[in-house]
This record gives structure tokens, C-alpha cells and sequence, in this order.
């Protein structure tokens, strides 16, 4: 993968570019988890680019995540003002649509990345569609009426203690009261960070793989985005 450098104001960034065989027929900005760029997310970007997409792993922090610099705590400080949030999301898509500024621009994210997607949206990104993988659906600011831009795939596990069903339905009524196109899958057996197979290691019983819902939301986001690229 290529290193591609970028800011977020005077906070210099580094993300991880992956680009197909030929030329790209659009461009999807990947938000990582809470732990930033892990080897699964930068997996999923590879797929993404044998798919004919140019994906663009962004960077959170501007520091490298490490036992003794964990993600939760550089996390929290990020997300302690909304705007700053946001901003430093936006900054990722402005990297990515100044390497290609000619072509549709989608994004996806896993956790953290989830919602970064979800708030990008709200913000009215312009972007063709976003998915989010196991990401918080709750937001301190929703999303006004015709305020969303882009299409949404949320995939999400049922037995995900940190997206309780109350959650979910709250969601549900938000993206109905802002007149967004909204689609929802939920696996039953799913739970938080179902898609990445390290999780089994951690002993943490909020998270853990499925092996099915990450085929099945991988393909499910595969054919959201060949819709919304046709018909957009």
C-alpha cells in the first residue's frame, strides 16, 4: 500500500492508499477502528482495490496507536467536540478527493470508522453511498430534514452490547425523519467487531468474529455500491 500524507489543519496525517490493476472506477474513503489502521482494515482496503476501487485507509490520530499510547483514550479526546469529529473526517475525503478529483467518492468504516461514516453523512457529505460495519449509531447531532446526500448500508450484529436495539430504532426514526435512503441488516448471532478474526483473541465478550456476517455485509456492501455507482 501506498503512504499518502495529508493534515487536518497543522496535524499532520498518514494514510494507507490501496489502488486497483487499472484505472479506478471510483474512490472509497475506509475509516478504521478506535485502534486506527490494523492489518484487517488494510485488508479490506486491498479487496476494495481488486474490486476497481482506489481506497484510502484514513488516519484518526496523527500517532501511532500502541500499547502505551492505546486507541480508547486518543479516541475519546477526538470525539470530545463534535466539530472537531467531523472536521478531521472531512480532512480525510479532501485527501482522497484531491488524488482523484474526477471520480464518485463512497466511504466505509469498521467501529469507530462506522460512525465516522454515519456522522460524515449526517454533516451532508457528498458522497454517492457509505456503509458502516458494527459501528454506534448514536450521534449528538442528527441529521436535519433532506440534510443527508448519500445513500446508507448499516450492518450490524444483534448481540452487540454497544448498539442495544433502543439504539437501533432510534437510529431507524432518525434516518425516516431525515428523508435519508436508508438500508439495515442486522445478524443475529452477530457481535461488536464481527468482522475482524483477531477479536476471538482479545477474550472481551462484547466483541468476537462471524465468519458469515462478514461475508455476507462484505457482499451486501458490494452490491449497494454497484447500485448506487449505476445509478447515480
Amino acid at each position: 500500500m501506498e503512504e499518502i500524507n495529508y493534515s487536518d489543519g497543522e496535524l499532520p496525517l498518514k494514510g494507507m492508499l490501496a489502488r486497483p490493476g487499472g484505472s479506478p472506477r471510483a474512490t472509497v474513503a475506509v475509516f478504521p477502528t478506535i485502534h486506527n489502521i490494523t492489518p484487517r482494515v488494510a485488508e479490506k482496503a486491498k479487496l476494495l482495490a481488486k474490486e476497481g476501487y482506489a481506497a484510502l485507509v484514513m488516519d484518526f490520530y496523527g500517532e501511532e496507536v500502541t500499547e502505551a499510547n492505546p486507541g480508547p483514550p486518543l479516541s475519546e479526546k477526538l470525539r470530545a467536540e463534535n466539530s472537531v469529529f467531523r472536521h478531521r473526517l472531512h480532512s480525510g475525503l479532501k485527501a482522497l478527493r484531491k488524488l482523484e478529483p474526477d471520480l464518485p467518492m463512497l466511504a466505509i468504516g469498521f467501529c469507530m470508522g462506522g460512525r465516522a461514516v454515519l456522522e460524515l453523512a449526517r454533516d451532508g457529505a457528498d458522497l454517492v453511498a457509505v456503509a458502516s460495519f458494527h459501528g454506534l449509531l448514536d450521534t449528538e447531532f442528527p441529521a436535519a430534514a433532506g440534510a443527508i446526500n448519500a445513500r446508507i448500508l448499516v450492518c450490524q450484529g444483534d448481540k452487540d452490547p454497544l448498539v442495544p436495539r433502543e439504539q437501533v430504532f432510534k437510529f431507524m426514526e432518525e434516518m425516516d425523519e431525515a428523508e435519508a435512503d436508508w438500508h439495515l441488516h442486522i445478524y443475529s448471532a452477530a457481535k461488536h467487531g464481527f468482522t475482524d478474526p483477531a477479536n476471538d483473541a482479545k477474550n472481551i465478550d462484547a466483541v468476537g468474529y462471524d465468519a458469515s456476517a462478514d461475508q455476507q455485509s462484505w457482499d451486501a456492501m458490494l452490491h449497494f455500491f454497484n447500485e448506487s455507482l449505476s445509478a447515480a
